[in-house]
């Protein structure tokens, strides 16, 4: 690809989003920032010859197929995909709902699924592209409090990794991000919802956990802008990474699931060694 390229960004009214859409713009790039709200977008960005707003639910595939559309008529192809926008649903397993955790699994896997299957007609076209989708550590290990939200990062995982095994092919590469704590505005009361029932014995536990996510927004060590300008750098790579652990906390994370993985395959290895037909 040109090292000119054309980026489509999800969720770039705010968080991460935004500091995406400012640093591929500051990089010379043509940008496609969508939103729910592209006034909120507009407001963020301002104006740029190389910026076109696009409002895009990512609940809403004919959203994503008219923002596609859109992007394709301003600047002729699109090079880069970034599956930023989220949401969160905190809460223990029990009390959070079936339809509380049909809106995470919507919002944060069927999603980017969605934008993805609107963006990738274009990218076989062009026999390129990179499709980067934002992740978690809850991607890579459960945490108390964020079972719908590690089931919906857990099925990120799974997607990208076999999405990239059947676009490769094209010229197309997929990059997994799994960020560690950002100070992005996931745990705003605008993007974290928390589980509607209370169950007794979860009381004590739920009043910690509470006071642990509110407590932990605008305290997070990560900077999305430095996040932002390394996603930047990794695109402009001929061949991207298939994933990119961003942040010291996270490349803990990783060594940590690594380890206990190792442990856990060494622990069984005698009795799962034989377990083929005779």
């Amino acid at each position: 690809m040109a090292s000119e390229k054309v980026w489509m960004i999800t969720g770039a009214g705010r968080g991460m989003g935004v500091d995406i859409a400012k640093a591929a713009l500051a990089a010379g790039h043509k940008v496609i920032a969508t939103g729910r709200n592209i006034d909120k977008v507009a407001k963020a960005l301002g104006e740029s010859a190389n910026l076109l707003i696009a409002k895009l639910d990512i609940n809403e595939s004919s959203d994503a197929e008219a923002a596609v559309k859109a992007a394709v008529v301003k600047f002729g192809n699109i090079d880069v995909l970034v599956n930023n926008a989220a949401s969160f649903y905190a809460g223990y397993f029990e009390e959070l709902t079936m339809e509380e955790i049909a809106l995470q699994i919507s919002t944060s896997l069927f999603g980017p699924m969605r934008v993805t299957r609107a963006v990738l007609p274009i990218m076989r076209k062009q026999r390129s592209g990179n499709i980067m989708t934002i992740s978690s550590t809850a991607g890579l290990m459960g945490y108390t409090f964020c079972s719908a939200y590690s089931a919906s990062k857990f099925g990120i995982e799974g997607w990208m990794e076999s999405l990239q095994t059947e676009v490769e092919q094209f010229g197309i590469n997929t990059t997994i991000v799994n960020p560690g704590f950002f100070r992005t505005e996931l745990l705003t009361e605008e993007s974290t919802n928390y589980a509607g029932l209370e169950i007794e014995d979860y009381s004590e536990g739920r009043k910690q956990q509470m006071q642990f996510w509110k407590g932990a927004n605008g305290q997070q060590s990560g900077d999305p802008a430095k996040l932002a300008k390394a996603l930047i750098k990794i695109a402009a790579q001929e061949i991207p990474p298939r994933r990119f652990i961003a942040g010291v906390d996270a490349i803990g994370t990783a060594e940590a699931v690594i380890t206990v993985l190792q442990q856990q395959t060494d622990a069984y290895r005698e009795l799962s060694s034989f377990l083929d037909y005779d």
